[in-house]
């Protein structure tokens, strides 16, 4: 969603009238207000309305990592149902469903009713719904939808109990209403997360939605539990694992359970495997006559829209994908400093509860300077790593490369000064969004939106 109006409260960005106030990191507020109160006067990341530490993301960068997966999805038929547990951000799902997302995936039961709260019309939830009081909210949920209307909400089954929990909480409901709940079941690997383990239990699943007469969509996994990189070996065993998702859909089809009314759905992850997943699953299936039936492929990447400075640029699926181009870092989190100790040491006011720590540690791009006329433009900032974080500090090793550092003039321990500011790359997105409410995103220095976060 590019050329953002600044202040409004359009329909188009329903995000514009969120509250936020004196309590929500990265703004300087003394009042309650809302994001457009905020946006009005065309505000910049240095005025004041704004303080350290701040989350940024790049407008264009966003635009750009969007772009690439919403036309490569389309060139190879592929759906998207990008998983919004990245972020929980109404604003960046509004460009990736404004780009063609078929849907929206979440995680748990609270982010599928703040999505459909959204008004998220179609949404995959990628795990089981085994709380009896949210299978009758999704069922008083979609019974209040109008005849006509797109929405539907697709759930995962790896268990018969899951099963029967879902059948006997839309027992008695309207056909229209039992329509609209889509049923996958789940294949997972050994040792991995959820998912059944074999393809006898996926077949006595699939029996058994059925059985319960539900509608049964197809099958669905994650293959990011098969393989933690990208050596030819891990890129062979996601390829394996993607032939056995397609060959038990393929069963379902031959067996009759699936396929028959609609296409038979195939859906994986894709954040790391994508080139993969797109040249393993899609293509027709062979029904029980060797006729051939309608395969629908549901990608539910999501990590794709700020990609990051480590895990996922180590893995960027989309520099493997012929036609496509890499995806570019989108998030920046800036932290003051706090203190030059000693030589070579720098101590950053941003810390565990600010960036994400579970995969890397951040690494520091840009360093921001104080001047007697006010804040100096970012320059690149080379000869740093970062060494540890503690919940509010980070500890920056300067000159501990030489990598880039004909990048700045002079060695990084000469250049950092308490008051600076340092713009830190993160590794994992999705553990840097939950430590937010809001996100500010920018062209250069000036506030575009405000991206609210659910967490």
């Amino acid at each position: 969603m590019t050329g953002t109006t600044h202040g409004t409260t359009d329909p188009d960005r329903p995000w514009a009238r969120d509250g936020v106030g004196p309590r929500t990191k990265g703004l300087r507020l003394a009042a309650p207000a809302t994001v457009a109160d905020v946006l009005a006067g065309r505000p910049r990341v240095t005025d004041d309305a704004f303080s350290w530490p701040l989350l940024t993301l790049d407008d264009a960068t966003l635009d750009h990592n969007v772009g690439v997966v919403a036309r490569v999805c389309a060139e190879r038929g592929v759906e998207h149902a990008p998983h919004v547990k990245t972020t929980m951000s109404r604003a960046l799902y509004a460009r990736q469903a404004a780009a063609g997302a078929w849907g929206a995936t979440v995680a748990t039961p609270s982010q599928l009713r703040t999505v459909r709260d959204w008004g998220v019309p179609r949404v995959l939830l990628a795990n089981e719904l085994l709380d009896p009081r949210e299978i009758a909210w999704l069922r008083a949920d979609l019974t209040g939808v109008v005849d006509g209307a797109p929405d539907e909400v697709w759930l995962c089954v790896d268990s018969p109990h899951g099963v029967d929990l879902l059948a006997r909480g839309l027992a008695g409901a309207p056909a229209a209403v039992r329509a609209r709940v889509g049923v996958l079941v789940e294949l997972g690997v050994p040792g991995g997360r959820t998912g059944v383990r074999s393809t006898a239990a996926a077949l006595d699943l699939a029996r058994a939605v059925r059985a319960s007469d539900l509608r049964l969509l197809g099958v669905t996994g994650y293959e990011g539990s098969v393989a933690g990189g990208t050596s030819a070996d891990e890129l062979a065993a996601v390829a394996a694992w993607c032939d056995g998702l397609r060959d038990l859909g393929a069963t379902f089809v031959r067996e009759g359970l699936a396929g028959a009314d609609e296409p038979l759905v195939l859906s994986a992850g894709g954040s790391s495997f994508l080139d993969v997943v797109l040249a393993e699953l899609p293509g027709p299936a062979a029904g029980a006559d060797g006729s051939e039936v309608e395969v629908r492929v549901v990608v539910r990447s999501g990590a794709y829209v700020t990609h990051d400075h480590g895990f996922y640029s180590r893995t960027d699926p989309w520099s493997r994908i012929p036609g496509a181009e890499p995806l570019r870092g989108a998030a920046t989190v800036w932290g003051q400093v706090l203190s030059v100790p000693e030589p070579g040491l720098a101590i950053c006011g941003i810390g565990r509860r600010d960036v994400s720590f579970d995969i890397d540690l951040p690494v520091a791009l840009w360093l921001r300077s104080q001047s007697d006329d006010g804040w100096l433009p970012a320059r690149e900032l080379a000869g740093t790593r970062v060494t540890a974080l503690n919940d509010q500090h980070l500890y920056l090793a300067l000159d501990a490369g030489e990598a880039g550092a004909s990048q700045v003039t002079g060695p990084a321990t000469a250049q950092v000064r308490p008051g600076d500011v340092v713009g830190f790359g993160i590794s994992h997105p999705c553990t840097t969004f939950d430590r937010w409410r809001v996100a500010a995103v920018v062209r250069g220095d000036e506030v575009v939106d405000l991206a609210t976060v659910d967490l």
